[in-house]
């Protein structure tokens, strides 16, 4: 798994380390309205793979501290996202989402100093 693409984008070396931070993807939601979002991280929950987005204003910030978390599959490499429908998966991976925010500084994952 070190090498796999799990971005997405075509310059990806296959390993996260070697980014700047400053990924981000253009999400299409329902109502054909487009949002550009930084990619926080990727991480496992109960053998799936989950995406955590900051949705990003037209300055390229987030005032809201909201973050968008979908289900992620890069399996057959081109990079999936889907909508987590039952509640307790959601529950699972928006927990195991804030222990890794409790783990890390937070400021290191969005790039600000603080989160006021």
């Amino acid at each position: 798994m070190a090498n796999e693409n799990k971005c997405g984008t075509t310059a990806c070396n296959g390993s996260c380390d070697s980014c700047d931070g400053n990924i981000t993807v253009t999400l299409t939601l329902d109502n054909d309205e487009q949002i550009e979002c930084a990619i926080l991280t990727i991480f496992p929950v109960n053998g799936r793979d989950y995406i955590a987005l900051l949705p990003l204003d037209e300055n390229g910030e987030n005032e809201d501290g909201e973050v968008f978390i979908y289900r992620y599959d890069n399996s057959q490499g081109t990079p999936e996202l889907e909508n987590i429908e039952d509640d307790e998966e959601y529950e699972a991976v928006a927990d195991a989402f804030d222990e890794m925010l409790d783990a890390a500084e937070f400021d290191e994952l969005v790039g600000e100093e603080e989160l006021d």
